[in-house]
């Protein structure tokens, strides 16, 4: 396996569990409403993640144009986090923004 999938394939890893933590801590939240999407894409995220990083793996053909998609479902929750000040939503930020990035680059 190539470095460049390897250091992808960990930071989806990272995004994912980010991203299960992010949404088991914020539905202890007490406002749930408002962290609504917040959840949702972290679910999306996580999924996505674990998905991409599996097509890397297996050294498929489509691994590329999925790191896109990936890119940009990272992008959208890193983003979404970020406007939450809950340590579990800015670790989660950071995780995601971090692996969009890789993706973008897996995906050039």
């Amino acid at each position: 396996m190539s470095e460049q999938y390897r250091d992808c394939i960990e930071a989806c890893y990272l995004c994912a569990a980010a991203c299960d933590n992010c949404a088991a801590s914020c539905l202890k939240e007490e406002n749930l409403e408002m962290m609504r999407d917040c959840i949702r894409l972290d679910m999306q995220c996580g999924s996505i993640c674990r998905l991409s990083a599996q097509f890397m793996a297996l050294d498929s053909d489509s691994a590329k144009s999925l790191c896109a998609i990936c890119a940009d479902i990272c992008r959208q929750c890193g983003e979404e986090c970020g406007k939450h000040q809950h340590d579990h939503c800015q670790h989660c930020s950071k995780a995601c923004l971090a692996c969009a990035e890789a993706c973008r680059k897996m995906a050039a």
